[in-house]
This record gives structure tokens, sequence and C-alpha cells, in this order.
């Protein structure tokens, strides 16, 4: 069982997450967070195998929260990064910050969930239009 913890400051996002992830047998989510303060506390308490990270919250942002859950001895959750911002500043800063993946809100269902899983069993998961741009500089 794959233990997901949600953070983004749209309540409307994390419900939709949360209906998606629940849909699947292999997938639970242990905690969620409105911003990178309550994150970096609630996956501290619940200790998910990865995190859906949104980038841009009030307050501790999902960059400077990523770093911080990423600077944790081993076996430390995961991050992906989901996000709508389809700059590489940002895609940069979350690589930059640790973060195991990066997708964009606009992907399928099916993207996000096989990003959960590529990133739990330990391999990257870049954003399709990401990685295609960086091959094309």
């Amino acid at each position: 069982m794959i233990r997901v913890f949600l953070a983004d400051d749209d309540a409307l996002v994390r419900g939709g997450l949360r209906a998606l992830l629940g849909a699947e047998r292999d997938i639970v989510v242990v905690g969620e967070a409105a911003n990178g303060t309550q994150a970096v506390h609630g996956v501290r308490a619940s200790r998910p195998d990865v995190v859906l990270m949104d980038v841009r919250m009030p307050g501790h942002d999902g960059v400077r929260a990523t770093r911080e859950i990423t600077s944790w001895p081993r076996p430390r959750p995961r991050v992906l990064v989901l996000t709508t911002f389809d700059l590489d500043e940002i895609v940069d800063d979350a690589i930059a910050a640790g973060a195991d993946g990066f997708l964009l809100k606009r992907a399928t269902p099916e993207q996000v969930v096989e990003g959960i899983r590529t990133v739990a069993g330990g391999d990257a998961a870049p954003a399709p239009s990401v990685t295609r741009r960086r091959f094309e500089t």
C-alpha cells in the first residue's frame, strides 16, 4: 500500500485528489495540508511514502517544504511536485529542493496515479512537457 500525503492550498484540488486516489486499491491518503508548514508537520507525523506537493502556497511554500522534507534521513518520503506552473525556474527550484518528480495539474488522472507509483518505486517522474522542453534546449 502506497501512503500519500496531499499538500495544496486549494481545498477543491485536495478533495479531487483524495477522490481520485481513494479509487485506487494500492494507494491510501494519510493526511492533508493547506500550506508548507502544515505539510512538514503532517508529513513528519504520518510518515507517508509519497507527498504530492503544490509549489505555490501561502507562507512556507512547497519548494521550502520539499527542501526540508528531502533533508530528512532515509528512509524519507518521496516528493512529487504537482503544480499549475510550467516554468523552467519553478522546475529548477523544485529539483534543486530535492523533488523526486514533477507533474503539472493539467496531467490526466492516470498520469498522476502513475507518477505516484513511479516515485514510490524509487524512480523519477518528470512531466512530459518539461522533459520535451529540456531536450529542445
